[in-house]
Formats: C-alpha cells, sequence, structure tokens
C-alpha cells in the first residue's frame, strides 16, 4: 500500500492513474513526477519499492502544492472574491455559474435541484 501525501493510492492502477488520486494532480503532472523520479509509468503502484516511493514524495513535496494546502488557498482565493464584492464573488454568494455560461434553461450542478415555482391562478370574471 503507497501512501503519499496522506492518501492511500490504489494498488493496483498504473502508476500515472493512481497518483491523480491526489488532489493537485492530474495527469500530465503525474507523467512529470514519475519520469523525474525515473519510473515507469506503466508500472503499477504495488510494484513501486521504498525508494521510488520516497523518490515520489521527494518530487512531490518539493515542487507541488496538494491536499490541504492546496485546499485552502482555494478557499481563500474565493473568500478573497467573496470579500471584495466582484463580479465573480457575487457570483459565488449567490450559487451561480461565474464564467458567463448560460443560466436560463443549464447550469443544474451550481444552482442545485430545481425549485419549482406555482404557475399563476387565471382571474376569473
Amino acid at each position: 500500500m503507497a501512501r503519499i501525501a496522506g492518501i492511500d493510492l490504489p494498488k493496483n492502477k498504473r502508476g500515472e492513474i493512481g497518483l491523480t488520486y491526489i488532489y493537485g494532480i492530474g495527469r500530465s503532472t503525474a507523467k512529470y513526477i514519475l519520469t523525474k523520479s525515473n519510473i515507469d509509468l506503466n508500472k503499477k503502484v504495488n510494484q513501486w519499492n521504498d525508494e521510488e516511493q520516497t523518490a515520489i514524495r521527494n518530487v512531490i513535496n518539493n515542487e507541488f502544492k496538494t491536499e490541504g494546502a492546496l485546499r485552502s488557498e482555494t478557499q481563500m482565493n474565493i473568500k478573497r472574491l467573496l470579500d471584495i464584492a466582484c463580479y465573480r464573488g457575487l457570483r459565488h454568494r449567490k450559487g451561480l455559474p461565474l464564467r458567463g455560461q448560460r443560466t436560463r434553461t443549464n447550469s443544474r450542478t451550481r444552482k442545485g435541484k430545481r425549485k419549482t415555482v406555482a404557475g399563476k391562478k387565471k382571474v376569473t370574471k
């Protein structure tokens, strides 16, 4: 079991894929880490020995911000936008998409489940 950056990596996956389970590391970053550590990209996580795991840990700790530090930095950036009340901050506050997407029909991920509003009743004479 390889434990890197506080995350238990899946044993039976290729190293390139296994490293993406760490928050802040994607496919291209995982490839960079493995090539810098001189480890084959197709080698499974459970085949890594202690020296290889140490090399990976060193590259990640020295060059990348991951997990808790990255999450807190992201939250601080959002809080800053909220505090200065810029357009993006207001969109965060309202729970709407930030980057110009349409909101009339889409953006269910940001807005959440539909809140049905009853239609107006016709006035009888």
